[in-house]
């Protein structure tokens, strides 16, 4: 589409024709990143006639960083500058744009009754209007009497690039546009289905669209990972929420550390709304239950300690990687539903062991009793008794973490097997029998320092 606009050129003035690409893409595609930006990519058809001085580009997102244009013209047509612009309609902004234009305008006959005439519009200075009538006539109106027919040309109602050009000879191309939108952005989220020894794991994905344009039917990315970026913007949030749900499956391949995700259908996200595609199923997943807590170091215990006990479910490890995002854990007591806890899920690579935690049990309790402190010439011995107590029906195994200096000089001693994890963790894994109490004591030596 070509028409003339009094547009300013970066060295001149005057009236330029200008083309406008075609407002719907041939192709166009839409890459999300973790950290609330986009990568936009579209290919528009440019017909464009020699000596055009502008190329409008209409519809781009409000939210775009004009400085990552990245744009493919043809050799013939040389770029000089670019410009974002969106003109809202405003009162003044219609007057400026018809200014030498004809319109028509309300006034007052002799019987002070109003009448409209056709006049043009010479000048604006917001509350009055001065105008030339039918007869040459210089007038002044009321600006609020002013009566528009249609909005012109010069406007551009939606937002745009506008690049300034030379163009030597005729073309007809297919052209290529990237650019970095902010204020749109996606998570993961899962639900586990836990049923006895076994899980059903599903995973959503929500795209947050902010960015101040609607994507119609395309193609789909989603990297996960955290890139590094000069400034990060802070997400605006706006109104209401829609969902879509396919089974299809997504599929993702390893990048320069990261995953990519590509979703096998075209989409619309809409502006200022969400969007949730399911992207992953995977069914009948072995768990394990698992209960841990962790203890006082023994050089600083003091009297007696009551520890909580924190309950972990883990997954045995999946064939494809997980973006982070929140799982929440559900399962099913005489056909009721029931939410047993949420975790937040890092990005986990493939055949990764994922453990969730599921919150603090009910059941298990644990106490810690300092039974003697001897603080001797060479060593500073320390005995500690540790109590466990099960209120359940089914037995547990119980890991009890006590950190400890790990040093040549120093011991542990006790009936309990024990092994040392994560460096400096004394591990005690203690089977507790439903509805019992388990104790048992241990002698910690320590070199003085």
């Amino acid at each position: 589409m070509k028409h003339l606009l009094l547009i300013p050129f970066f060295f001149t003035a005057g009236v330029l024709y200008a083309t406008t690409l075609n407002i719907e893409p041939i192709d166009n595609s839409l890459v999300i990143y973790n950290s609330n930006v986009g990568l936009v990519h579209e290919k528009r058809e440019l017909n464009i006639k020699k000596d055009d001085s502008q190329i409008i580009y209409e519809g781009v997102a409000s939210s775009i960083n004009s400085d990552s244009v990245s744009i493919g013209l043809p050799s013939s047509v040389k770029l000089f500058s670019q410009q974002y612009r969106f003109d809202k309609r405003t009162h003044k902004k219609l007057l400026d744009a018809h200014i030498g234009l004809k319109v028509d305008v309300r006034v007052k006959d002799d019987n002070k009754k109003y009448k409209t005439i056709t006049v043009t519009l010479l000048s604006n200075d917001g509350a009055k209007c001065i105008v030339k009538n039918f007869n040459g006539s210089i007038i002044s109106v009321d600006s609020k009497n002013i009566i528009f027919s249609k909005v012109p040309k010069t406007l551009i109602t939606k937002p745009s690039l506008v690049w300034n050009v030379s163009v030597s000879e005729d073309v007809k191309s297919n052209i290529e546009i990237d650019y970095l939108i902010n204020k749109i952005s996606w998570k993961s989220n899962y639900i586990l289905n836990v049923d006895r020894d076994k899980a059903d794991l599903s995973g959503w994905i929500t795209i947050d669209n902010r960015s101040g344009k609607s994507f119609n039917y395309t193609k789909l990315h989603l990297l996960a990972g955290d890139i590094n970026r000069a400034t990060q913007p802070r997400v605006e949030y706006a109104r209401a929420k829609s969902m879509r749900a396919d089974s299809s499956a997504v599929s993702h391949k390893a990048h320069e550390g990261y995953h990519f995700f590509s979703v096998p259908f075209r989409v619309d996200l809409v502006n200022n709304e969400k969007t949730s595609l399911k992207f992953i199923t995977k069914k009948d997943l072995k768990i394990k239950r698992e209960y841990t807590t962790r203890m006082s170091n023994p050089s600083y215990l003091s009297g007696e300690v009551k520890r909580d006990v924190t309950q972990f479910i883990t997954l045995s490890s999946l064939d494809m990687p997980l973006p982070k995002g929140v799982v929440r854990t559900y399962s099913k007591l005489d056909k009721t539903t029931i939410l047993l806890g949420e975790s937040n899920l890092k990005h986990t690579p493939k055949d990764t062991k994922i453990r969730l935690k599921i919150g603090k049990n009910f059941d298990i309790k644990v106490k810690e009793t300092l039974l003697n402190i001897d603080k001797g010439s060479v060593n500073i011995n320390t005995d500690i008794e540790y109590s466990l107590k099960n209120s359940s029906d089914e037995s547990k195994i119980v890991e009890l973490l006590v950190p400890f200096n790990k040093l040549e000089s120093s011991e542990v001693k006790s009936d309990e097997k024990f092994t040392y994890t994560k460096g400096n963790l004394v591990t005690f894994k203690v089977e507790v029998k439903a509805n019992s109490t388990k104790e048992f004591e241990v002698r910690y030596s320590v070199k003085k320092q």
